[in-house]
């Protein structure tokens, strides 16, 4: 894979943390009541609550790219660079990864197939067929689609983006999925962005929604804080080692 579609791939997910950076560049503050805070206050707390997380799963959907490159992202990630879960870019394939520790499990679909390999996907496709490849990151091609899901790496783009003079609104309480929230919005690099912070428990976002001109509009949902990644992997059977494959 090359690397531009090694990037495509990762900037499917990291768009959406990339649009939590407006909150950076705040002061945080020692109160309990999130509602009283300023907008950014309100972004500062949202951004330290999930630096802080040691796991998150994230659900996107929408133009998180260029405009007109729809995609979709359904993954659960902590800070061991654990991961599983599905990333989808619209006709250029979807692929289903579940990674523990160094070990990598990767199934693309046959769309996936016929971007990266063109004139031979239907083979490959058709060599694999509906198995998981299993490799480690020392390969290449599984090092740069699991790029994904490494969280630290999410975390330091979001915190190294300087955007202290990005005017920030607080909206009224409002409730994301049954979770009573308030809305803090902005606009950064032509982007409207409007972060959901939770107003019970830990500031954590819960929502992100993202909307330019010419692009649909993206939905980020953030869930299950501190939860483990699901462990369960591959049985042998659903699987073929990719080093078989290359020789």
């Amino acid at each position: 894979m090359s690397p531009h579609r090694r990037r495509t791939w990762t900037r499917a997910s990291s768009a959406a943390f990339l649009a939590i950076a407006l909150a950076a560049g705040g002061t945080a503050y020692a109160g309990d009541d999130i509602e009283t805070l300023t907008a950014r206050q309100i972004a500062e707390k949202a951004r330290e609550a999930l630096v802080g997380a040691q796991s998150v799963h994230i659900s996107s959907k929408g133009d998180l790219r260029e405009p007109g490159s729809p995609n979709e992202l359904d993954l659960a990630l902590d800070r061991a660079g654990n991961c599983a879960g599905t990333v989808s870019m619209g006709d250029e394939g979807s692929v289903e990864i579940v990674k523990r520790g160094e070990t990598v499990w990767m199934k693309p679909d046959a769309a996936f197939w016929k971007n990266q390999v063109p004139g031979g996907g239907d083979t490959v496709k058709e060599l694999v067929g509906d198995r998981y490849l299993r490799g480690t990151t020392d390969n290449g091609l599984l090092k740069g689609m699991t790029e994904v899901c490494d969280l630290d790496t999410f975390v330091d783009r979001l915190t190294g983006v300087p955007t202290s003079d990005v005017d920030l609104t607080k909206g009224k309480k409002t409730k994301v999925d049954g979770v009573d929230a308030i809305p803090v919005s902005g606009n950064l690099a032509g982007r409207t962005i409007t972060l959901y912070v939770a107003t019970e428990g830990k500031p954590y976002p819960v929502r992100l929604v993202v909307t330019s001109a010419g692009a649909a509009k993206a939905t980020v949902d953030f869930s299950d804080f501190d939860e483990p990644v699901p462990t369960e992997t591959p049985p042998a059977g659903e699987s073929v080692d990719l080093s078989t494959l290359l020789g």
